[in-house]
C-alpha cells in the first residue's frame, strides 16, 4: 500500500500525504450489513462531554463488523476487499457455503476468492483463519484477540497491529502486544492469524487543519491560554507559566505522569507494562 505526496502547489499540499489503496477491490457496501449511526460529539447519555475535542466530520455509514466469526468450521470465501470509514484498517467482505455473509477485519495480504475458515478444532495455520490461542504455534502473527473465551475480539485490531504468541503454559498463552506489554489471555480464547491490513496508515502526514476536522476530531486548546475560571493553567499577562508545581487538567485532578488506569480485575495478567 504505497503513500501518495503531492507535489507542494499549495502550503497545505507541501506537506500532504495520502494512501493509495490498492488492495481495496469494491466501493460498494453492502447494505444488508450496514446501518445508521447517531454521533455523539463526546458526550454520554446525559448529554455531558466526556471525551473532549470531538464533533462535526463526515457523515458515516456504520458497517457491522463481526469481530467473534463464530460460525465454527463452515469454510467462507473472500468476496472483496472494502474501505470503512470507521475505522483505519480495511474490511473484508466473506460469504459463507451457506450463503450467509458477513463483515470480517482484513488481515494484511488476503485475496479475494480465498478460503477462510474459524474453527474449534486445530486446523491449517493460514492467513486469516481464527482458532484458539492454544492451537497456535509459537511465534506466530495473530490479531483480533479475545481477553474472555467467545467475548470476541478486543485488542490488537487497529491498522497494521500484531500481537506474537510467545509460550503457552498453565492454562494461559503469552503475548506481546504492538505497545511493547506482554500479558497473559486464556488459551481458550480466539485470535485471527496475520496482521491487521493498513500497516502505513501511521506514517501519514495529515497536511492541514481540516483534513482532521473531517475526521471528527475538534482543536485542542492549551489550558495557559485560557482565563483563571476555565483551566487551572490560565491567567497572567503575557507568555506566563502554569504557575504551579506540577501541571494539572481542567478538573484540577494532576496530570503528566500520574498513573490514571482504574480497572485493575487484569493487573495480575500484565507481565510487563508496555514502553513508554
Amino acid at each position: 500500500m504505497p503513500i501518495k505526496i503531492y507535489k507542494p502547489t499549495t502550503p497545505a499540499r507541501r506537506q500532504t500525504s495520502v494512501l493509495i489503496r490498492e488492495e481495496i477491490t469494491r466501493k460498494k457496501k453492502e447494505k444488508s450489513l450496514t446501518r445508521g449511526i447517531k454521533k455523539r460529539a463526546g458526550r454520554n447519555n446525559q448529554g455531558k462531554i466526556t471525551i473532549r475535542h470531538r464533533g462535526g466530520g463526515a457523515k458515516k455509514i456504520l458497517r457491522e463488523v463481526d469481530f467473534k466469526m463464530d460460525k465454527f468450521d463452515i469454510p467462507a470465501k473472500v468476496l472483496a476487499i472494502e474501505y470503512d470509514p470507521n475505522r483505519n484498517a480495511n474490511i473484508a467482505l466473506i460469504k459463507y457455503l451457506d450463503g450467509e455473509k458477513r463483515y470480517i477485519l482484513a488481515p494484511q495480504g488476503l485475496t479475494v476468492d480465498q478460503q477462510i475458515i474459524s474453527s474449534e478444532k486445530k486446523v491449517k495455520i493460514a492467513l486469516g483463519n481464527r482458532l484458539k490461542l492454544i492451537d497456535i504455534p509459537t511465534g506466530t502473527f495473530v490479531h483480533n484477540i479475545e481477553l474472555e473465551p467467545g467475548g470476541g475480539g478486543k485488542i490488537v485490531r487497529s491498522a497494521g497491529g500484531l500481537a506474537t504468541l510467545m509460550t503457552i503454559e498453565g492454562g494461559f498463552a503469552q503475548l506481546k502486544l504492538p505497545s511493547g506489554e506482554i500479558r497473559l489471555v486464556p488459551e481458550n480464547c480466539r485470535a485471527s492469524i496475520g496482521q491487521v491490513s493498513n500497516p502505513d496508515w501511521r506514517n501519514i502526514r495529515w497536511g492541514k487543519a481540516g483534513r482532521i476536522r473531517n475526521r471528527g476530531i475538534r482543536p485542542t486548546v492549551r489550558g495557559k491560554a485560557m482565563n483563571p475560571v476555565d483551566h487551572p493553567h490560565g491567567g497572567g499577562e503575557g507568555k506566563s507559566p502554569i504557575g504551579l508545581i506540577h501541571p494539572k487538567t481542567p478538573w484540577g485532578k494532576p496530570a503528566l505522569g500520574v498513573k490514571t488506569r482504574k480497572n485493575k480485575k487484569y493487573d495480575h495478567l500484565i507481565l510487563q507494562r508496555r514502553i513508554k
